[in-house]
């Protein structure tokens, strides 16, 4: 939904964890955008497969949360790169999707909010050290 503010329950939730909600405006992936990224993380196996198909250059940057986060704190994975390397180690395990909210009640945003809260400490582990 371009150029739509971030969903009131996903404010609620984000807000929660101690995120800051103001200045979001929705965009859309562009090939551009995707070929630019250092990082690209998506929900689901299917956005991360979407992706993909806009931009198949960035396979080794392009990761679903689970998958990145697992690769972090079970495979070792010391940066982006690692992530690429050691992606043949997931195991069917690691590759759980998180559900998408939209639709469902506040206590699903809750839930998949506070997923996404657990997932995001290895991988910003990476994203902010050092080379």
């Amino acid at each position: 939904m371009l150029g739509h503010p971030i969903h009131d329950e996903a404010a609620r939730v984000l807000s929660g964890l101690g995120g800051d909600t103001s200045n979001f405006a929705a965009r859309q992936l562009t090939p551009r955008l995707a070929g630019d990224a250092d990082l690209i993380l998506t929900m689901t196996r299917a956005h991360r497969d979407a992706v993909l198909e806009l931009a198949p250059r960035q396979l080794k940057r392009t990761f679903t949360m689970s998958e990145a986060a697992r690769l972090v704190s079970h495979h070792g994975a010391r940066d982006v790169d690692d992530l690429a390397a050691l992606r043949p180690q997931l195991s069917p395990i690691d590759r759980t999707d998180i559900a998408d909210p939209i639709g469902r009640d506040a206590d699903v945003f809750t839930t998949v909010g506070a997923r996404i809260a657990e997932l995001l400490p290895p991988i910003l582990e990476i994203c902010t050290r050092g080379p």
